[in-house]
């Protein structure tokens, strides 16, 4: 057996037999790819998230947005606590539940959606560039399949 050095390639197809690794090393680019395209309109790839949510689903409560991020309720107080200080969200008092916010975007807040959601399309079209508009289209039904029965 030869000794694995510094100057050896590594290689990793044990592991690229599986979707899984395979989704997630996609992932990993996506990721910092997205981070460098955010970064300048002061947001995370979370914020960028939950403003989305926040956005389409005016007077969510915290614990909905929580659900739908897939993220620890008390990890969501953090994230609208930082959306509320960039002016992007404001939170309302829910009628009958004093324990509830309804948070809905600020006219900052939508425009800093319209200018994050251009910059993270432009992101997307420069990375899925060798996919046709028809395969991106295949790509995104078959990954929204993924653990549904």
């Amino acid at each position: 057996m030869s000794k694995c050095d510094k100057d050896t390639e590594i290689t990793d197809q044990n592991l690229r037999q599986f979707v899984g690794y395979t989704m997630k090393r996609a992932f990993l680019m996506v990721r910092e790819d997205l981070a460098r395209v955010l970064e300048p309109l002061g947001l995370r790839m979370t914020s960028f998230s939950a403003l989305a949510i926040i956005k389409e689903n005016p007077d969510i409560s915290q614990s909905r947005l929580a659900e739908a991020l897939y993220i620890e309720r008390s990890g969501v107080v953090v994230l609208v606590d930082e959306l509320e200080s960039a002016d992007l969200i404001e939170r309302g008092r829910v009628e009958g539940d004093r324990r509830q916010y309804a948070l809905r975007t600020t006219a900052l807040g939508d425009k800093k959606w319209r200018e994050a959601e251009r910059a993270v399309a432009a992101h997307e079209k420069a990375l899925f560039a060798a996919l046709s508009t028809e395969e991106r289209t295949t790509l995104r039904t078959l990954l929204g399949r993924v653990g549904r029965k």
